[in-house]
């Protein structure tokens, strides 16, 4: 094992103990619904897309419902999340295409979700990893690539290539908490702006803590 491969493996450890119940932290109760969340909340902060979703699940609670929506409707009650018109077609368009090729059914491997509107691989792999409980890559957000950089995992900013860099440092076992615990890391301590190197368990492990102190 080199020496990046081994302080990654400890980053991991120290980060678990840390935030032992790390999960994502979209509400949902289908996988459908974990899908339309995901796509919500780009741009958006979960809590936000929280105060949002249950009355739009209550009213269009599976992909049937939402296929037949007004846009309208739709565009009404998710307007908070920003980027409201786009959202609502790809949703609308997500759950259409559900019904229309799954038979309302939200598909669970990459390829099919990745024919889906408005489901790109970030998407695809936060339905997996946490509503199929399939570790097929690693969810590469803004937190993740940030903190992917700055713990010296990887110096790519494209997402795909973090995204490949992470799963050849990680077991796969690993990779769907690995990106809970790096957003959980991200928007608790390591901040963009300010983050708490003083107050971080993996300050020690960071090759940009001296940085920020």
């Amino acid at each position: 094992m080199d020496e990046l491969t081994s302080r990654a493996r400890r980053l991991y450890r120290r980060l678990l103990k840390q935030y032992p119940d790390a999960t994502c932290e979209l509400d949902y109760e289908t996988p459908f619904q974990l899908a339309v969340a995901t796509v919500l909340s780009a741009q958006c902060t979960d809590k936000r897309v929280n105060m949002v979703t249950p009355v739009l699940f209550a009213r269009y609670p599976d992909a049937e419902a939402l296929a037949d929506a007004l846009i309208g409707d739709v565009e009404e009650i998710i307007k908070s999340t920003g980027f409201f018109r786009n959202k609502a077609k790809s949703i609308t368009g997500l759950a259409m295409a559900v019904v229309a090729r799954h038979e309302g059914t939200l598909p669970s491997t990459m390829a099919e979700l990745f024919e889906l509107p408005g489901v790109g691989r970030k998407t695809a792999n936060v339905i997996l990893g946490n509503a199929f409980k399939t570790n097929e890559g690693v969810v590469v957000d803004t937190h993740i690539g940030r903190l992917s950089n700055r713990l010296g995992l990887t110096k790519q900013t494209d997402p795909v290539k973090v995204e490949q860099a992470l799963i050849a440092l990680f077991p796969r076992k690993h990779w769907t908490m690995l990106a809970h615990l790096l957003i959980w890391h991200g928007r608790r301590t390591c901040a963009a702006r300010k983050p708490k190197c003083a107050e971080c368990v993996v300050a020690d492990l960071c090759p940009s803590a001296v940085e920020f102190r």
